[in-house]
């Protein structure tokens, strides 16, 4: 683990990898501000349209950074260093907010950091926040968002290893898809996970695909549940409306179910009894309340994140950037922009 720096030092970091414009500042780190631009226009469109969205984070980088700064009661001239979202993501978006931060970068005179956009999401338990507990290395990491599904080994703030992942769809798509199948509006995940609160889970079983070793497969899932609806919206027009919440539940049920059997494997497999969760889908309440049931019935350890942290944020790109730092870790200019990057 690094040394921690007995200086303060400002970081700013800027993350723009989807439809999220975000810009932080870290003093060490604790996070001083943490500013988030949402993009209410894909709604209408069922998605992310990546055009409309880099060309709002176009329209976005510029107040988000000003108004980061001035919330964090800085000036620009007090930075240290800019982090900034490398990839995955979607390669415009991912353009402007790595060209800002590089001509930042170059403008103040200070290091420049690029960040991987998943391993944020891990380390985003290691922002100092009154009430959460840090997770000790090694630990396992669960991240799961609309992009990905992946269980890592993380080993130090500079080595992680993928050991399972999905081999198709990711788990936050199959909550979107299967809310947009019931005909929820998007973004629908949220929506499964409120009305599945109110309904049984046991109401409608479905089928857990087999997949070897950690690994996770979803499009099966989907389309299960694309022709459970449909047969029983043929025979009763209202099936939907009469069923959403013991519907949701089930497919929540369902999904949680498959997350958790992995995990048990992983833990069985690695020794590792420490669960920290990350990524826009740990903020779904029922991954929450069973990992913590599974800290009672298998003695396990769980982090799980701040609201604010789940979903794409600065602050996340920010502590990574700050430890990169301490270990002098720098991008050069030339860095470039990654639609997929290497873990």
């Amino acid at each position: 683990m690094p040394k921690m720096s007995e200086r303060k030092i400002y970081t700013l970091a800027i993350e723009s990898s989807c439809d999220d414009t975000s810009a932080a500042v870290l003093c060490n780190d604790v996070v001083l501000s943490n500013i988030v631009a949402r993009q209410a226009i894909h709604e209408e469109y069922g998605g992310v349209v990546p055009e409309l969205a880099s060309r709002a984070h176009q329209q976005n980088i510029v107040p988000v950074v000003d108004v980061a700064i001035k919330k964090a009661g800085i000036n620009k001239n007090d930075l240290n260093c800019i982090a900034f979202t490398q990839g995955p993501g979607l390669m415009g978006s991912l353009l402007v907010g790595g060209s800002f931060a590089k001509s930042m970068s170059m403008a103040l005179d200070i290091p420049l950091v690029a960040v991987n956009h998943m391993k944020a999401h891990i380390l985003a338990h290691f922002i100092d926040e009154e009430g959460f507990d840090k997770p000790t290395f090694p630990f396992l990491a669960l991240t799961i968002s609309g992009g990905h599904t992946q269980i890592v080994k993380v080993n130090s703030f500079f080595d992680l290893e993928i050991i399972g992942e999905t081999t198709d769809d990711a788990v936050g798509e199959a909550f979107d898809k299967s809310a947009k199948i019931l005909g929820l509006p998007y973004p629908g995940g949220p929506l499964i996970d409120k009305f599945a609160q109110e309904g049984n889970p046991k109401a409608f079983p479905f089928t857990k695909p087999k997949v070897d070793g950690l690994n996770f497969s979803f499009s099966g899932l989907k389309t299960q549940i694309l022709y459970f609806i449909q047969k029983n919206v043929a025979i009763n027009p209202n099936f939907i409306e009469e069923n959403k919440a013991d519907i949701c539940a089930s497919i929540q049920y369902t999904i949680i179910n498959i997350l958790m059997d992995k995990l048990k494997m992983a833990v069985a497999e690695t020794g590792i009894n420490q669960i920290a969760i990350g990524g826009g889908v740990s903020a779904n309440s029922g991954i929450r309340t069973t990992l913590k049931e599974a800290e009672k019935k298998y003695g396990w350890k769980s982090y799980i994140p701040k609201f604010e942290y789940t979903t794409d944020n600065a602050a996340m790109i920010g502590i990574v950037g700050y430890y990169n730092f301490l270990e002098e870790n720098f991008s050069q200019a030339d860095v470039t922009s990654k639609a997929r990057i290497e873990f």
